[in-house]
């Protein structure tokens, strides 16, 4: 569960103010989408490492659980890495607000949501979202009933005291239901725009190019060596993490002996 949260976390509370909604005599829109989504200032800090940082100390400190810090974290940060896909792509080392873009599918949120939606469908991104949904079909085990009972339920506090008042068979299907969607998803915008309209297919790099995709300037030699000195840097510290604790490790099995 907290894995699926941290993965819909970035755009939950942003992406319809991108597309603009229509409510009595008033039309909520952002004036400059992509800024708005993406950009400083704005919520593009919600798509940066920081923020899934954030959000786990909050879980772990204040709500004391660690296994809702390290998903929610894992599922925030999957987003956040994968936006980098696009030709905007996000502030991943915020407050550092330069763009990590590798421009493998276009950027269309500014034209908004059915546009957006038969831009993606028709590109790089929709190929994508299948390599998920097929790597999900040939791990079809984790679906199963005794894999949610004897290794997700068991694994995170929520699950049993959601069972106090919920049925396991409603738990099941609730577990089942981000896969489920997902395909359901990709399958019911891919019929919309290539069978109930007529959206061409572009997956060359950056496509689709028939749609006005926005494009965040590309980093410059200065911005490229941060970039890699701030990933050099976060490399470091894991593997010195991971020495110190097999030294802590190897010291405390010694002590036994």
């Amino acid at each position: 569960m907290p894995l699926l949260l941290g993965s819909y976390a970035p755009d939950m509370m942003s992406k319809w103010f991108v597309y603009g909604v229509h409510i009595g005599g008033w039309d909520l829109k952002a004036t400059d989408p992509v800024q708005f989504h993406r950009g400083w200032p704005g919520v593009g800090f919600t798509h940066s490492l920081l923020y899934g940082v954030i959000w786990a100390l909050i879980f772990w400190r204040v709500f004391g659980s660690k296994t809702w810090a390290i998903s929610f974290m894992i599922g925030q940060w999957a987003h956040a890495i994968t936006d980098t896909g696009d030709t905007v792509g996000t502030m991943l080392f915020f407050p550092w607000t330069i763009h990590i873009h590798f421009g493998a599918w276009a950027y269309a949120g500014q034209t908004g949501r059915l546009t957006d939606a038969a831009a993606y469908f028709s590109g790089p991104g929709a190929v994508w979202d299948l390599v998920w949904i097929v790597l999900g079909i040939f791990s079809w085990r984790v679906l199963t009933r005794s894999y949610f009972e004897q290794h997700v339920f068991t694994a995170d506090a929520f699950w049993g005291r959601a069972n106090r008042y919920i049925p396991m068979t409603a738990l099941l299907v609730a577990y089942r239901a981000a896969f489920f969607y997902g395909t359901c998803r990709w399958i019911a915008w891919s019929l919309w725009a290539h069978v109930v309209h007529s959206y061409p297919y572009d997956i060359s790099w950056g496509g689709p190019h028939w749609v006005h995709a926005a494009h965040s300037p590309p980093l410059t030699w200065p911005q490229l060596v941060g970039v890699g000195a701030i990933i050099a840097t976060g490399v470091a510290i894991f593997f010195a993490s991971r020495l110190e604790f097999s030294r802590k490790r190897w010291a405390a099995l010694r002590s036994r002996t």
